[in-house]
């Protein structure tokens, strides 16, 4: 099979596609062919190890001190089940699916082995497959965050970083739940994030959105760079900061700031559930949540795709189209 590999750290060009071996699943596995994945920032940090303060060491550690220990990135994928383990009854052959494949990754490959009571559900059947694929990442990653923010029906929200995949998802989700949201974003975005839900919008190229005298129930950072000493100043009493590209300093906040503030950060990993992705598959088929496509690649323009990514100008999600002869169904 073939599959886009990278065997050091670097810039976008250590990323080339090589054959491989195909993937045999186990008893409690299933055999899938991807049709395509996104390409994100979680790849993007991997490949390049710019890594959120405080955890370089950690990083290395978990992925390989000198070279990637998994050289196949790619952690969400849209794709076809074609291979069943012999303990496996959730799934059969031909299911069309979503999943996130998480620190195992794998999913910049034709085929990926993946348990099959892990993160896995079944597509919405009105997405092609690059639509699909741009739902999960974003969409979990939104999910997860609002639900321990616990946003509600009324309250505002800012979210600095609107327009990537994160953004996109989170936008609709606040719309869905009743919030009041303001997005910031560059000016170019205004228009995508305004379609999406958002009430007003804060040019960050023109505008300091803790300078603006408002204040916000609940600020999601989803850039990095919104930390507490500087997002304090705009949020309301009682209020929430969900730092979701959080450095290691920000995650020991999140421990101690409810000793002696009613303010909180909410940092920390993603939960990786089935139930996360069966929800914004039926958000989608009921055209509450829409995927939001900036570009598609082929697998052979992996590289070229890293370097799109690594410029910060992506609007939504950009999709590695790793079979695409298959994207219907």
């Amino acid at each position: 099979m073939r599959a886009a590999v990278y065997t050091r750290y670097g810039a976008p060009t250590v990323v080339q596609v090589e054959e491989r071996e195909l993937p045999v699943p186990k008893p409690h596995q299933l055999l899938i062919k991807v049709h395509a994945s996104c390409l994100n920032s979680a790849d993007v940090r991997l490949r390049s190890l710019r890594i959120p303060l405080g955890f370089g060491l950690i990083s290395r550690l978990i992925f390989g001190i000198r070279a990637p220990r998994r050289p196949i990135l790619g952690v969400d994928l849209a794709g076809t089940v074609v291979a069943v383990g012999d303990n496996v009854s959730r799934f059969t052959s031909g299911d069309a699916i979503i999943a996130l494949t998480g620190m195992a990754m794998g999913a910049h490959a034709e085929y990926v082995c993946l348990d099959a009571d892990g993160a896995i559900a079944h597509k919405p059947a009105r997405l092609d497959f690059n639509q699909a694929a741009a739902l999960v990442f974003g969409g979990t990653t939104a999910l997860d965050f609002l639900r321990r923010g616990q946003l509600k029906a009324g309250e505002t929200i800012l979210i600095n970083g609107a327009g990537g995949a994160v953004g996109c998802a989170a936008l609709q989700l606040a719309r869905h739940y009743g919030a009041q949201i303001t997005a910031v974003c560059s000016a170019d975005k205004r228009a995508l994030v305004l379609s999406l839900g958002a009430h007003a919008v804060v040019d960050y190229r023109q505008q300091d959105f803790t300078h603006n005298g408002q204040r916000y129930d609940v600020i999601m950072d989803i850039h990095g760079n919104a930390p507490w000493a500087k997002a304090r100043s705009a949020l309301a009493p009682g209020g929430r900061l969900l730092a979701v590209c959080a450095t290691l300093p920000q995650m020991l906040q999140a421990l101690w700031l409810p000793l002696w503030r009613r303010e909180r950060v909410i940092a920390g990993p993603c939960a990786e559930r089935a139930e996360d992705l069966a929800e914004l598959a039926a958000l989608a088929e009921a055209g509450i949540l829409v995927p939001v496509i900036d570009r598609s690649y082929s697998l052979a323009q992996i590289a070229e795709a890293h370097e799109y990514v690594d410029s910060g100008h992506k609007q939504g999600s950009v999709i590695i189209e790793i079979s695409p002869n298959s994207l219907t169904g």
